[in-house]
């Protein structure tokens, strides 16, 4: 290579060298993503995916009518850990779920379809169990007939009450006793078993008195045996969460409460009362840090979460609501908002209970 060939290499080489240099520099000034905690609990995981490298067993009880939310967010985030986070979901009814939850060793998050009661506080303290009080989404108890029954379009709390009040015991037992209009002919009840905390929610709001309900009905901590007793038998009448009578509306028909019928928006908006209620999960703080738990759990109240929340048919919280779910788990802020000291929960609204108890 001549002189001035060899000046026009160097030239070149120092010229590709600079763009090489502006090159890398330019790159390390755009920020990457930010890994989400689930992602940097994970040592090894990729950044992009924080899910990768999450392992392990997470063991779910309680409310039939929260089953199959917690159901729905267990089998995708179990996808989307290559199937390596196993979560197991059992539905032996709110206060059934809290008891396998206040234990030594006990589950790590509890399904409710109340807000946990005291004398559960003080089962759980007992237990040195500590929780995290989530609401995750909305449902509405719904009073259902055999699609058959061409009599019944409305009922009030009144009547509700004289049916399933102790007193109705083997007293109240045919149609016409609640309204002289309806048939001369036997009635039929199914209805949640009293470790429901649907029973709890529907006992107290329609009774007056949470478990104080007539006994002689057919009772039930699975719902889908309720939807098979009332779909089987023109006389009868139950009640249970509105999911429940949605994905069997081809054999159910659902009953007015003081004229308004439940749906997504008369249970949201509050209009469909006194049988509109907020859903919970429970969870352990001391399974909180397991990587698998926080991440299930952020995943249970992230958008993604909420979308399985609508697709299993129960209505989505008020978006204040949700973040404020989500402040109060990431702050690992434990205790019940409804048993603050010097509060009252009763007539507040979802929003006013959880601003009350902010971390």
């Amino acid at each position: 290579m001549n002189v001035i060939g060899r000046a026009r290499f160097a030239a070149l080489s120092a010229a590709l060298l600079l763009i090489a240099v502006a090159c890398q520099a330019g790159a390390t000034t755009t920020p990457g993503p930010t890994p989400t905690a689930a992602a940097t609990v994970s040592a090894g995981a990729p950044t992009g995916d924080p899910y990768a490298g999450l392992g392990g067993d997470i063991a779910i009880d309680g409310s039939s009518t929260v089953f199959p939310i917690s159901e729905a967010v267990g089998e995708e985030f179990g996808k989307l850990t290559g199937g390596n986070v196993r979560v197991t979901v059992g539905e032996s009814g709110t206060g059934g779920g809290f008891k396998k939850f206040c234990v030594t060793d006990g589950t790590d998050i509890s399904d409710a379809s109340r807000p946990v009661k005291q004398e559960e506080v003080d089962l759980c303290g007992g237990a040195g169990v500590d929780f995290i009080e989530l609401p995750v989404a909305i449902d509405g108890l719904t009073v259902v007939v055999n699609s058959e029954n061409d009599w019944v379009g409305s009922m009030t709390v009144d009547q509700l009450k004289k049916l399933w009040e102790p007193a109705a015991e083997g007293v109240i037992t045919r149609w016409n006793q609640v309204d002289p209009a309806w048939p001369d002919r036997e009635i039929r009840l199914f209805g949640p078993g009293t470790a429901s905390g649907t029973f709890d929610y529907f006992t107290e709001e329609v009774v007056g008195e949470a478990k104080a309900s007539r006994g002689d009905y057919t009772a039930s901590e699975d719902d889908n045996v309720l939807v098979q007793g009332v779909a089987g038998d023109t006389y009868a009448l139950g009640y249970f969460g509105f999911s429940y009578y949605e994905n069997n509306q081809d054999r159910l028909r659902a009953v007015a409460i003081d004229g308004v019928l439940p749906s997504r928006e008369t249970i949201a908006d509050g209009t469909y009362t006194p049988l509109s209620r907020p859903l919970f999960i429970y969870v352990n703080t001391a399974a909180a840090p397991r990587p698998e738990v926080q991440g299930f759990v952020e995943y249970y109240l992230s958008d993604a979460g909420v979308g399985l929340v609508t697709e299993v048919q129960y209505v989505e919280l008020p978006a204040e609501v949700q973040r404020l779910a989500r402040d109060r788990f990431a702050a690992a802020h434990p205790g019940s908002a409804y048993h603050v000291a010097g509060f009252d929960p009763k007539g507040k609204s979802l929003q006013e209970i959880f601003e009350n108890d902010r971390p």
